[in-house]
């Protein structure tokens, strides 16, 4: 089959290359970012053929549809991971990389007559819970009105209703994962949500003390084992949502068992919040309140459905995905994607391409020579791939 990743270059897409990477069952790759790998890229953005379109551009829908669907045209299915985090105080540029694009995205894939859309959604479309009880995948999907990811992430859970209403012939799928931490993407995310105020050596285990937000219990996935996911969703055509997530809940014991020798000590929810706030409006601290209210009433994640339908056996905990993740933002790592770019003097890990060898998959024979890529579309400002 042959698959078209849009986002392929951010976090989630990387680890989704180098996942279909090698796979018997994927014949070819391509991806379309805004900001696309070099012109002779390194594994695994080598699989794909690549497209640069940057589908919240400013202007009329129809000629990024139009081109688009060009890609578009041939494949068994899309995957859609272009998302925007950054920058947090533009608002109207997010919404346009992460609403109007994904309206794009869905135009497009029905006049290219694609059968199979699969959509990056998240844990934090969900609406609020204040307690502890997993929630499968009809839990309702209003989001965090606080919260602009979560505000987008709703929104965009409209514009797959809508599609579904209009376009009956294709089978929508909505990935909704916890938190995505991978070694590879410590750089990325350390600037989307840390800044450069935060000493990375801290990050080292080297904390004297952990401040937690009382009441804080996340979950999160690593980036293959999400790959994974999306590869079986691909091959098996589900429909409907499917919540993803490592196993177990990080809390704060958790994580102070890897900053600060297992030292932590609980902040009153309203003062955690007030500090993230004025460092946001002092332009210190790259993200907003709205993510702390995110964590703190997002629901956790029923995730029987991706055990049954789907056979997903995450190979690393929420806990051991966090784990991979600290010294690769303590040492600026990356990939070799712009998005993923290291750190100055960071280090870029050349891990296997193959997703396969990782996993001692069955279906670990190559599937064809590395692909140059093309050039479609102007550079705008939003971000490449999602979470």
């Amino acid at each position: 089959m042959r698959v078209v990743v849009v986002g392929g270059s951010g976090n989630v897409g990387t680890a989704l290359l180098r996942r279909l990477s090698g796979d018997q069952a994927i014949t070819s790759v391509a991806a379309v970012a805004r900001r696309t790998p070099a012109s002779t890229p390194v594994p695994p953005y080598d699989v794909a053929e690549w497209t640069s379109c940057d589908v919240g551009a400013q202007g009329a829908d129809g000629p990024i549809v139009d081109r688009l669907a060009r890609v578009f045209a041939g494949a068994d299915a899309v995957v859609n991971l272009a998302w925007a985090i950054q920058p947090s105080h533009v608002r109207d540029r997010l919404r346009r990389t992460n609403v109007v694009g994904a309206q794009r995205v869905v135009a497009a894939t029905a006049a290219a007559g694609v059968p199979h859309l699969v959509a990056a959604s998240s844990v934090g479309a969900y609406s609020p819970v204040d307690d502890d009880v997993p929630r499968s995948e009809d839990w309702p999907t209003e989001g965090i009105p606080s919260s602009s990811y979560s505000v987008d992430k709703a929104q965009v859970e409209r514009v797959l209703d809508d599609a579904e209403r209009r376009f009956p012939e294709l089978t929508i799928t909505r990935v909704r994962p916890a938190l995505v931490f991978q070694h590879d993407a410590g750089h990325e995310i350390g600037r989307y949500f840390l800044g450069p105020l935060v000493p990375r050596a801290a990050l080292r285990g080297r904390l004297p003390v952990l401040p937690w937000p009382r009441g804080l219990r996340l979950q999160a996935v690593h980036a293959d084992d999400l790959a994974d996911a999306y590869r079986e969703v691909l091959v098996r055509r589900t429909a409907g949502a499917v919540n993803i997530a490592g196993p177990g809940v990080i809390r704060a014991q958790d994580v102070a068992e890897l900053l600060s020798q297992g030292r932590w000590l609980e902040a009153p929810v309203p003062l955690a919040r007030a500090a993230i706030t004025a460092g946001w409006r002092a332009r210190a601290v790259p993200v907003g309140p709205g993510w702390l209210d995110m964590a703190m009433s997002a629901p956790l994640l029923n995730t029987t459905r991706a055990h049954h339908e789907l056979s997903l056996r995450p190979q690393r905990s929420g806990i051991q995905a966090l784990a991979d993740l600290l010294p690769g933002i303590a040492a600026g790592a990356g990939a070799g994607s712009p998005p993923l770019r290291a750190a100055k003097g960071g280090r870029t890990r050349r891990r296997a391409a193959t997703g396969q060898a990782d996993r001692a998959r069955q279906d670990d024979a190559p599937h064809g020579a590395s692909r140059q890529p093309t050039t479609e579309g102007k550079h705008q400002a939003s971000q490449d791939g999602g979470s």
